[in-house]
């Protein structure tokens, strides 16, 4: 289906350990979790909080392992803080990402965001961007793009629940207002499924602008329940509203179909934050190695 070496397969240690929810996978190592990525069948990684953060030491416990660095997130905050802020710790993520190897630096606007906020009802409290704020992202990442390309890589914006850049309409907007010289797209499956946004037509009108593939499944079950009882993102997640591919609502053919026909190049990355005392880490990466395998042929 997909040409040889357009595309590689990585996998997210979010399954492994939180970012945002410590506590879950705390007992969890970094060394545990990439040798089970191996294991698995993978040959990428993002970052998580328990990666080291010096290059010789994080370069030396991949290459053992045959891993490379996809990338790893970056939170921006364009539309609350003065740009010059977001700039300088843009700057030194991009050069420890560049000197690990990665092509493209994942970031998401967090100004406003509830995505991390326990309590807070997700859907009922999604923030909307003002003008100005429209305004103020937009320039933003114009200016975090060259930087991005003052290295040779390409800033990939993330949609994300509970964030101003969330739904069909947000993406839309953002794209009509960014320059695809500066500003590429992050796909991720599962956050628009979440949303209630159809997943196949965001990818059809932006499949020119996507640089960085998360593959990401919804069991449908639960998402209906974090809109009826109106739960939060994280409580969501820790109720197992995402999964990997092959395990939840999501037919990934027609995703891995467009994708390949449009002659995609870059990291298809599984990433599924569940918690780990419920979804052992391993079997489902496993699992994820083996739809993937048997569904794109990769």
């Amino acid at each position: 289906m997909f040409a040889a070496g357009n595309v590689k397969l990585g996998i997210a240690p979010i399954g492994w350990t939180n970012d945002d929810m410590p506590e879950l996978g705390a007992g969890n190592t970094f060394e545990q979790c990439i040798s089970e990525m191996a294991l698995a069948g993978f040959t990428g990684t993002e970052i998580g909080n328990k990666y080291p953060r010096n290059v010789s030491a994080l370069r030396k416990a991949l290459h053992l392992r045959n891993l490379e660095v996809a990338s790893a997130w970056f939170s921006a905050h364009l539309t609350v803080r003065d740009y010059a802020e977001t700039e300088k710790m843009f700057i030194e993520h991009r050069d420890f990402l560049h000197a690990m190897g990665a092509k493209v630096i994942v970031v998401s606007e967090q100004g406003h965001s509830v995505q991390c906020q326990m309590e807070t009802p997700l859907f009922a409290n999604k923030p909307v961007f003002s003008e100005e704020q429209w305004s103020l992202l937009a320039e933003g990442l114009h200016g975090l793009g060259k930087r991005a390309w003052e290295r040779g890589m390409h800033l990939v914006y993330h949609h994300h629940m509970g964030t101003g850049v969330q739904t069909t309409e947000e993406i839309n907007r953002l794209m009509e207002h960014t320059d695809p010289a500066l500003v590429s797209l992050l796909y991720d499956t599962g956050h628009l499924v979440f949303s209630g946004e159809s997943h196949l037509d965001v990818l059809k009108r932006h499949i020119s602008r996507i640089k960085h593939v998360h593959l990401k499944d919804v069991r449908a079950d639960v998402a209906h329940q974090v809109r009826t009882e109106q739960m939060s993102f994280l409580q969501a997640v820790k109720s197992g509203v995402f999964t990997v591919p092959g395990d939840g609502c999501i037919d990934f053919m027609p995703v891995f179909e467009e994708l390949s026909g449009a002659a995609y190049e870059g990291w298809l990355l599984v990433e599924a934050e569940q918690d780990p005392a419920r979804a052992n880490p391993l079997e489902f990466a496993i699992k994820a190695r083996g739809y993937i395998r048997n569904t794109a042929g990769i």
